[in-house]
């Protein structure tokens, strides 16, 4: 038989005060797990956000970079288009100045097409001595160039002083003490004391004088008269000039 064991009024505890603890307990309980819970879908909400416009700004920062390298890469092209075209333009002023000089230097043939007719030192009824020059038949009004750049010495009708045998004729004289005659011109084009150039345009050929015919007429010679001739044909092709 067991024995039945009371307590104290005192003792006993009391209903009310055992339901508001278990209700107080629920309630923290909930609060903080409610807390949890709130800060837990606040984190998520952060991240997320965070994560797309760090994505944005890596976008931006890819497509300025792109645009900053093809700048780059435009003004490189563009400055190496300009340098090679300087280049070249420097290349071609320095090969049209190294022609030039070349040209000034250079002897050539006092017309461009012809045949060569009555040759130096060949003798005849036409001339009181032997011929003095060579001779290149050309229609009348050819071009006749310089044969080398120098100044007009003798410019005019009667051989330019030496007879009427020549006609209209033009002398030139040279830095290397030579001097170069075209006669039977029909048109003079130079004057005296003028200065030209190798190729330069001084007379149009003519049939003017003691002429069996058109041609040039041309001499070199040592000094401005006449009487002073060399072989034409010869002097030039001393100078790399072949007829």
């Amino acid at each position: 038989m067991s024995k039945r064991v009371s307590f104290p009024q005192s003792a006993r505890p009391s209903l009310s005060r055992v339901r508001g603890t278990v209700v107080a307990a629920s309630v923290g309980a909930s609060m903080v797990f409610g807390a949890g819970a709130g800060f837990a879908a606040s984190g998520t909400a952060d991240t997320t956000g965070t994560a797309v416009l760090a994505g944005a700004a890596d976008s931006v920062a890819q497509q300025a970079e792109a645009q900053s390298k093809a700048a780059a890469s435009a003004k490189k092209a563009a400055a190496e288009r300009s340098a090679k075209a300087k280049e070249t333009a420097k290349k071609k002023a320095a090969a049209a100045k190294a022609n030039a000089r070349k040209k000034a230097s250079s002897w050539e043939a006092p017309v461009e097409r012809y045949t060569l007719s009555a040759s130096y030192g060949t003798g005849g009824a036409r001339w009181a001595a032997k011929h003095s020059g060579q001779d290149f038949a050309v229609p009348v009004g050819t071009k006749v160039e310089a044969a080398h750049a120098g100044t007009v010495v003798k410019a005019g009708p009667n051989g330019g002083g030496d007879g009427p045998a020549y006609g209209n004729a033009v002398v030139i004289r040279h830095s290397n003490g030579k001097y170069s005659q075209y006669a039977h011109l029909s048109t003079i084009n130079v004057h005296i004391g003028q200065t030209v150039k190798t190729g330069q345009k001084i007379a149009l050929s003519g049939n003017t004088g003691n002429s069996s015919g058109p041609h040039l007429h041309f001499e070199i010679r040592t000094s401005p008269n006449y009487g002073s001739a060399l072989n034409p044909v010869a002097f030039l092709r001393s100078v790399h000039v072949s007829l």
